[in-house]
């Protein structure tokens, strides 16, 4: 009554409705749009350059979650590095001492949250850097760089692309892909893979504890190959160009050798497998010039001609 006198009408259920909604609605986008503006606050961005001569080395330590991503270009004289983290969490400390760069990764705030604790580098690097990358879940990824390396993850995977040097490569849980790469190769970890993909290295020394391994490539002439795993597959796969001796053995597991037809008697004086608690073969393809070694206590090891 008092509502009609004063010129209003009341409400219907159904109007309610009507406006409440774009009410509710415009409230979610006004809470959206400020979330996605804090998160964009909230970003942090580090861009450095430095000049360098000769073969710089350039050193990471990256105690938090990201990716660290380096490539190389035709510029001899300057690293450039990129580094970017979704909140305030986490500093970078990067400085120059004649060629060699330092770059650090800390935590400001030991009571942050875990997807706080992000912090992602991209570098780009003279043709010729020597590297040592060190970071704890975050994928380490490599492309197209020549020089010694020294690579670490504990739960992070590592990709190589055409690299090429003395490199060593460590993790816990992380798995390995190199393609293309040239050199020295030392892989070790406790449960990740290694796959090796149309490799061009001379020397090759794996070890891993419960993953698998997979060697899809040429075997360089005079090359040593050593692949080992407790109890994961250990795989090889080679062309009829190739020319090495063979020795895969086990302990408990079993061998799946594809290649029988192809294989010959070792001519260089090698008869037996050295433990009788052991079984597998020994053979030579073409002159024997490689030498592959094998070995998985109680996985597979399978041999096979790719062609």
């Amino acid at each position: 009554m008092c509502l009609r006198r004063m010129g209003m009408v009341p409400a219907r259920p159904g109007d309610v409705k009507r406006v409440a909604l774009p009410l509710l609605m415009a409230g979610i986008f006004a809470a959206t749009f400020c979330a996605a503006g804090a998160v964009a606050a909230a970003t942090q961005r580090v861009e450095k350059q430095f000049n360098v001569s000769g073969r710089p080395v350039v050193v990471i330590h990256n105690v938090a979650n990201g990716r660290i991503e380096v490539k190389s270009w035709k510029n001899a004289h300057q690293i450039d590095i990129v580094g970017t983290q979704p909140s305030n969490k986490i500093g970078f400390e990067i400085e120059q001492v004649g060629d060699r760069v330092d770059v650090n990764a800390n935590i400001l705030d030991t009571a942050a949250q875990a997807l706080e604790l992000e912090a992602n580098l991209q570098l780009t690097v003279p043709e010729e850097t020597e590297l040592q990358l060190k970071t704890e879940t975050g994928l380490i990824y490599v492309e197209q760089v020549a020089g010694d390396m020294k690579l670490e993850s504990y739960g992070g995977d590592v990709h190589l692309k055409e690299v090429s040097g003395y490199v060593i490569v460590k993790t816990t849980g992380g798995s390995l892909i190199c393609t293309q790469c040239a050199g020295k190769l030392d892989f070790s970890s406790i449960s990740g893979n290694a796959q090796l993909l149309q490799p061009q290295l001379s020397n090759v020394n794996i070890m891993t504890t419960t993953g698998n391994i997979l060697f899809d490539g040429a075997f360089i002439r005079t090359g040593l190959y050593s692949m080992r795993s407790g109890k994961g597959l250990v795989e090889v796969r080679f062309s009829s160009n190739d020319s090495f001796d063979l020795q895969a053995q086990t302990s408990t597991g079993t061998v799946d050798n594809q290649a029988a037809d192809f294989l010959k008697p070792d001519n260089h004086g090698v008869k037996h497998l050295a433990s009788r608690l052991t079984h597998g073969f020994i053979g030579t393809v073409g002159a024997g010039l490689a030498k592959v070694e094998l070995s998985s206590y109680s996985g597979t090891i399978r041999i096979m001609r790719r062609d």
